[in-house]
C-alpha cells in the first residue's frame, strides 16, 4: 500500500444549511428529526436543493442508528448527491453531501481495500472546491480539519507527508470553523472525536473542554441532540478510562 492510498474515514454531517424555499417543510422535518418525513417532502421537488437535502437526511438517519450506516444507504446518499451537482455542478451542500458518504463507505474497509476505492483523495477533493468557493463555509472546514488528523491517524507521518496533511492546518481550519460557527455542536463533537481516536493521552486536556463545549451548547436539530448524546458517553470516558480505551472508543463512533 502507498501512503498516497490513505484514506480518511472521519466524518462530518452537516447539521443544518440554510434552506431554500422549495424545500422549507423538508428542511424542518429534517430539523425535527423526522426522517422519513423529510424524505417524502424533498421527493416531491426536482431541485438540487432537495437532491441535497435527501443526502443529508439520508446521512443523518444512518449516523442516528446504533450500528455502521448500511452500504446501500450510504450508495443512495451518494446518488442524492450526484443528481443534486448533475442540476448544479457548483452546489456546495451537493459537494459536501457527497465528500461525507463517501467517507463513510470507507470506515469498514482496510486501507488496501480504500485504496483502490479512490474515495478518500475524491473526498477531500470536493471539500476543498468547496471551501475555494466559500472561504466561510464552516462545514468545509469542519470536514477538512478532521480529514488532516485521521490521515495523520491512518498514515503515519509517512502518510502525512506525502498526502501533504499537517496538524497545524487541521487546528486552523478548526479554529476559523468554531470563529464562524461558536454554536454548532456536532462541529465540537467531531473534532473531539477525532483527537480522542488519535492520541488521546496527548489531546486528553483539550477533548474534555471540546467535548464540554458540546454539551453546553442548545442543540438546534434532532441531529444535534444526537450527537450530543455520544459527546456525553465520550466525556464519560475520557474522564475515568485508560488512553487504549479512549482511543479505542472513539475510532468505533460516528
Amino acid at each position: 500500500m502507498s501512503a498516497r492510498s490513505l484514506i480518511l474515514t472521519g466524518l462530518f454531517i452537516l447539521g443544518a444549511m440554510p434552506a431554500a424555499a422549495d424545500v422549507a417543510s423538508a428542511d424542518a422535518a429534517f430539523r425535527a428529526g423526522k426522517y422519513e418525513l423529510a424524505l417524502q417532502e424533498a421527493a416531491g421537488v426536482a431541485s438540487a436543493d432537495a437532491f441535497a437535502l435527501t443526502a443529508r437526511t439520508l446521512l443523518a438517519k444512518a449516523m442516528c442508528g446504533d450500528r455502521e450506516p448500511s452500504r446501500a444507504i450510504l450508495e443512495d446518499a451518494v446518488a442524492a448527491a450526484d443528481a443534486a451537482l448533475k442540476l448544479d455542478p457548483d452546489h456546495e451542500e451537493g459537494r459536501l453531501q457527497k465528500a461525507i458518504a463517501l467517507s463513510l463507505m470507507l470506515r469498514p474497509m482496510s486501507l488496501n481495500e480504500a485504496s483502490d476505492t479512490g474515495y478518500g483523495p475524491k473526498a477531500r477533493a470536493l471539500a476543498e472546491s468547496v471551501l475555494a468557493d466559500d472561504p466561510r463555509n464552516h462545514y468545509a472546514l469542519g470536514f477538512l480539519a478532521v480529514w488532516h488528523v485521521e490521515v495523520h491517524r491512518r498514515g503515519g507521518s509517512l502518510g502525512a507527508m506525502v498526502l501533504g496533511a499537517s496538524l497545524k492546518t487541521a487546528r486552523a481550519n478548526y479554529a476559523e470553523a468554531v470563529r464562524l460557527a461558536p454554536n454548532d455542536a456536532g462541529l465540537r463533537w467531531q473534532w473531539a472525536r477525532a483527537l480522542a481516536a488519535y492520541d488521546a493521552k496527548k489531546y486528553r486536556t483539550e477533548i474534555e473542554t471540546e467535548l464540554k463545549a458540546a454539551l453546553a451548547i442548545d442543540p438546534q436539530t434532532e441531529l444535534d441532540r444526537v450527537m450530543q448524546g455520544r459527546a456525553g458517553a465520550l466525556l464519560g470516558v475520557v474522564k475515568s478510562a485508560k488512553t487504549r480505551e479512549i482511543e479505542r472508543l472513539a475510532q468505533g463512533m460516528f
